[in-house]
């Protein structure tokens, strides 16, 4: 590479202003440097340009730790687990709740994601927690979301804000691609499926499946440790 250093290093050099989207992969500097007389190889060019990002000063993303007073707010989130129901194996969509300040939690499962699957999951979480937090927050998932505006400017579902209006939460919608606005839930989502859903489950029904789970979140409850007050 030696004599095709010095225009390498100031491409990769621009490179560094552009965003991750807009820059050339390894394969692309390959080529460009084989169109101007490099007869190298790909790896010696690959290697060097690892190398090279490397040794650039990298400035770590920042997040400010959100607090939530009690009774304040919940996330949700849904996930999909293989589970053995009556024999077959299905991909079971689990509505996950988590409370923001006390980090109890609560999970159902059903074989879709449909306005009336998360309908039926709201009035199980909050029957399970008997009570209702002030805030809810989402991601933007079509069931609840119709059009994201500007900024936190949403247009609701009209189901999904009845829905909210009848327990008279205020609905909050994450920004796109932002997963840390409801990281406790997405951590948790990550955490059952290790502890709880692998190896598969098996059940003969959905009730059943959904009575393990109500157990589950029952029993872990008693011995989970709050991160602040111990």
């Amino acid at each position: 590479l030696g004599a095709y250093l010095t225009q390498l290093n100031e491409r990769l050099q621009t490179e560094q202003i552009q965003v991750k989207s807009q820059r050339m992969t390894a394969r692309r500097h390959y080529e460009w440097l084989q169109s101007i007389g490099y007869a190298g190889s790909y790896e010696a060019v690959n290697s060097y340009i690892r190398q090279f990002k490397a040794l650039q000063p990298h400035s770590p993303e920042v997040f400010i730790p959100q607090h939530y007073p009690i009774g304040d707010a919940y996330q949700f989130d849904w996930s999909t687990e293989a589970v053995k129901i009556g024999g077959q194996i299905v991909k079971a969509q689990v509505a996950h709740f988590r409370l923001c300040h006390s980090r109890g939690f609560f999970v159902c499962a059903y074989p879709n994601q449909k306005m009336e699957m998360l309908i039926d999951a709201h009035n199980r979480a909050f029957a399970y927690w008997q009570g209702v937090p002030k805030r809810g927050i989402y991601d933007n998932m079509k069931t609840a979301v119709k059009r994201i505006g500007v900024g936190k400017e949403r247009e609701f579902n009209e189901q999904f804000l009845a829905l909210m209006n009848h327990y008279m939460i205020e609905p909050v919608a994450c920004t796109p691609a932002s997963g840390w606005e409801k990281g406790q839930v997405e951590r948790q989502v990550q955490t059952l499926r290790k502890q709880v859903f692998e190896p598969m489950l098996a059940f003969a029904t959905w009730n059943e499946f959904n009575a393990y789970l109500n157990d589950m979140c029952k029993r872990r409850i008693q011995t989970a440790m709050h991160p602040e007050d111990k």
